[in-house]
């Protein structure tokens, strides 16, 4: 009998069992955790991204794990890619259950990024991966999961969703455009069953928030090292709720809450992983 219930602990426990899942910009990041994490709840994923290599490596990596996995070289910015991706999970598994637009940019290395200096060119970059990218991936999973009346979408957005000031202006006008097209695109699936939703986390120390802070102090004789240290104490110094660093294991537990059963009855929503960073004003705490 106690090995009947510890069998049946470890499968509740499994919140994606037997779920498919396409995760852009999966390889990395923000994005591996969100597969690890699927994979360890049990669902089978397609790994999205333009890191072939390293995607490749990750899927190897999770062979010998509960679920399984596949990748396919997804550029979000080419909606053909995106198209493919989405046709290789069913093709791959069968079905698509859960789409999740990960795959983001910040402006590049060294870009200026005030207004008067701001290259429209790099600001339609960011556009084109954060916005544009985001909504074919809702497109194209669309396509799948209304005929199917079922699904979910989750995108990964940022604090620079829901205020001023934390990002440049192409990142946050990107992620404001985020939050507008998950409830938007909600408002429109719910009648076919499909939720669609969003995670805004706070600060991630990720090869795609670092690197343009290396870029910047190259050759300034600040070790990466250093950079990585002033990046986190930044972070932590602006917090909200202290004690706690914000990993991306904690964005990946959000998405996989999201996607789960558990929230079945959860679409529109941005669900806000910041240790209450935007639900307080930071110029006055100088004085609290």
């Amino acid at each position: 009998m106690a090995s009947t219930s510890s069998t049946n602990s470890s499968s509740f426990s499994k919140r994606l069992l037997g779920k498919v899942a396409l995760v852009t910009g999966g390889a990395s990041g923000i994005g591996e955790s969100i597969v690890r994490s699927f994979v360890k709840h049990g669902a089978k994923v397609c790994v999205a991204d333009i890191q072939d290599d390293v995607a490749r490596h990750l899927c190897e990596a999770l062979l010998d794990d509960v679920g399984s996995t596949s990748f396919i070289h997804c550029d979000v910015t080419i909606e053909d890619d995106v198209k493919r991706a989405v046709d290789h999970a069913v093709a791959e598994f069968g079905t698509l259950d859960i789409m999740v637009n990960n795959a983001g940019r910040t402006d590049p290395p060294r870009a200026r990024t005030d207004i008067c200096g701001l290259d429209l060119s790099s600001f339609d970059g960011v556009f084109d991966v954060n916005v544009r990218g985001v909504f074919a991936g809702m497109k194209h999973a669309a396509r799948v999961m209304i005929p199917a009346k079922k699904g979910v979408i989750v995108s990964i957005c940022s604090v620079s969703g829901v205020v001023g000031g934390v990002g440049s202006h192409a990142y946050t006008g990107s992620k404001h455009a985020v939050v507008g097209l998950t409830r938007s695109v909600a408002a429109e699936l719910g009648r076919h069953g499909v939720r669609v939703n969003c995670v805004s986390p706070y600060g991630v120390p990720t090869k795609m928030s670092l690197s343009p802070l290396i870029a910047r102090h190259g050759g300034s004789g600040i070790s990466d090292e250093d950079v990585i240290a002033r990046h986190r104490r930044m972070h932590a110094s602006n917090a909200v709720l202290q004690g706690v660093e914000l990993a991306v294991e904690d964005v990946a537990n959000a998405v996989v809450f999201l996607s789960s059963d558990e929230a079945r009855y959860v679409s529109g929503e941005n669900l806000m992983v910041d240790g209450g960073f935007t639900s307080v004003n930071n110029s006055f705490r100088l004085f609290g």
